[in-house]
């Protein structure tokens, strides 16, 4: 298995060198907003502790992410009055992975709306807008 890269992108993210618009935060994970959503309110929950993706992970860091997976997902189809949640994981290049640190995409969506194509900036107010929709419906 190749070795954790602490440069990546989410890394970063963790340990402030690049900013993130918080959604959710405890102990043991992170959710921020995607900042190139296919859907309105597309956000990612990962572990604060190192590891590539879900086949190097360990029980308890699936575990606390899927903790904070239920709570935002939640939070996110009251927040966007969505028909339902998708969630994406990928792990390894061949896989789709791209960021190499474990994380899940969780995407509120509306019968008849599908995800928009991958790869282009959102417009920074709007997700900065989706983000405070989410943590307002995190009772």
């Amino acid at each position: 298995m190749t070795a954790y890269d602490d440069q990546n992108v989410f890394a970063k993210i963790l340990r402030g060198d690049i900013p993130s618009f918080k959604v959710y935060e405890d102990d043991e994970t992170y959710c921020f907003m995607d900042i190139m959503p296919r859907t309105e309110g597309h956000c990612l929950v990962i572990p604060k502790t190192p590891c590539r993706n879900m086949l190097d992970a360990t029980p308890a860091q699936l575990a606390a992410c899927m903790v904070t997976l239920n709570k935002v997902a939640n939070a996110a189809k009251r927040a966007f009055s969505a028909d339902g949640i998708t969630i994406f994981q990928f792990n390894e290049a061949a896989g789709g992975q791209e960021v190499f640190h474990l994380h899940f995409h969780i995407h509120p969506r509306h019968e008849g709306i599908g995800i928009r194509p991958p790869g282009m900036m959102g417009d920074m107010d709007a997700i900065k807008c989706n983000a405070a929709a989410i943590v307002a419906a995190l009772d």
